[in-house]
């Protein structure tokens, strides 16, 4: 399903939440805007500022639609771009004055890059005490780490997934999708919320120090908690080693699926679905303990029993027994799916004949998701109206701005 045939995204801002939040999102790549997304998602206003160059992810490509990176036109909605050469001292003028009227800034510049442009979060917050700012760095804004450089795929290595991730015999694999930018571009917008909470009674911002490394950490704390626990080091079997025994992908008569008899419930119906009620019943493998015992005999037998039948009858016989499988989709696959259409989740926003696509929020409030304030903008396309809204600038001070290059 290509862009031009999703549904067009109802065009006002579903949730309110965060009306009257003022963010400015001074990142680039993919942790920070998206988490600046978010909160726009919630109703923030969120003011891009991007110097000259333009967010780094403007650049990765192909493929590009109109002239964008796709990969930009993920996590960029519903802001306004002002382009500001903040790094000289007319253009770091202008940067104050929109610190002075936002209520959050999100950077992502390493401590040494925050320090030699003035932008670390005490700098950010000097005489603003009720700012909020959230960091978002590789290895946090202090120990042995924190001055060096870090992409998602650093962080992945750094968290353990990777030896996680693929077979026994492969070379070790990142995950398929930034996971480390997704989850702290997460992280970094919960703590801004919880910074604006208690910003209500207290009336004073704050520090959100978020690391990339730590994110994708947490991430794989299921496993890492039962090795602090039991000495035990897990590594990569092609997800075939779950505390679940039998909690993986089986193949059928035509194509594989994924299945998950997660409890002793889940482990009877299957048995009587396959109409081997006494496998079921087998006091050897009542317990989820003794299952993983005896596992590869349980999956050599589900293996045989699944080749009898294409996937659809199975994922069909399946889902009426109220046993949790599902298709391993292709990314393709997964934008036609009608049930995540139902729910809204993908949708295009219409700019200059281009349909842009977006996927949604996935977040429901009283039953309701998200629509969308604007487009991903064009780098600097807001600059005037920004300065204007925001700052109070005159057409003539705007002009002397780009006259210097400042704007």
């Amino acid at each position: 399903m290509l862009a031009s045939q999703l549904p067009v995204g109802h065009a006002e801002p579903t949730f309110s939440i965060l009306e009257g939040i003022r963010v400015l999102d001074l990142t680039t790549s993919i942790a920070g805007p998206y988490a600046t997304m978010l909160l726009s998602d919630f109703g923030a206003e969120v003011i891009k500022v991007e110097r000259h160059s333009g967010d780094d992810a403007r650049h990765w490509g192909p493929p590009f639609l109109d002239g964008e990176s796709l990969w930009f036109l993920s996590v960029n909605r519903n802001k306004r771009s002002i382009c500001l050469e903040y790094g000289n001292e007319a253009g770091r003028t202008v940067l104050d004055a929109l610190l002075d009227v936002a209520d959050v800034v999100v950077i992502n510049q390493t401590p040494e890059v925050q320090s030699k442009l003035g932008m670390r979060p005490e700098d950010l917050r000097k005489g603003r005490e009720s700012l909020v700012v959230a960091t978002i760095t590789g290895f946090g804004l202090n120990g042995s780490k924190s001055l060096m450089p870090c992409y998602d795929l650093i962080a992945e290595g750094y968290s353990g997934i990777m030896d996680l991730t693929g077979p026994a015999s492969a070379e070790p694999q990142k995950v398929g999708a930034p996971a480390a930018d997704m989850l702290a571009g997460s992280d970094a917008a919960m703590g801004v919320l919880a910074a604006l909470y208690r910003r209500r009674d207290t009336g004073k911002g704050g520090v959100v120090d978020i690391a990339l490394t730590e994110s994708m950490i947490r991430f794989t704390s299921p496993r890492i908690i039962p090795y602090l626990g039991s000495g035990e080091v897990s590594r990569r079997t092609g997800g075939r080693d779950s505390v679940i025994a039998i909690y993986q992908t089986f193949q059928t008569a035509d194509e594989p699926l994924t299945l998950s008899l997660g409890t002793d419930r889940i482990w009877h119906r299957f048995w009587v679905l396959v109409e081997q009620p006494d496998f079921g019943q087998d006091a050897g493998l009542a317990s989820n303990a003794q299952r993983r015992v005896r596992r590869e005999e349980i999956v050599a037998e589900i293996q045989t029993i699944l080749l009898s039948k294409p996937r659809a009858e199975w994922l069909t016989l399946l889902a009426e027994a109220g046993v949790p499988a599902g298709p391993i989709y292709r990314v393709d696959e997964v934008t036609e799916d009608p049930h995540f259409h139902d729910r809204k989740l993908f949708f295009r926003i219409e700019r200059d004949g281009h349909s842009l696509p977006q996927v949604g929020l996935g977040i429901h409030i009283d039953g309701k998701a998200p629509g969308y304030f604007s487009a991903p903008p064009r780098l600097g396309e807001h600059s005037s109206e920004v300065l204007r809204d925001c700052l109070g600038y005159s057409e003539q001070t705007l002009e002397a701005l780009r006259d210097k290059k400042v704007i």
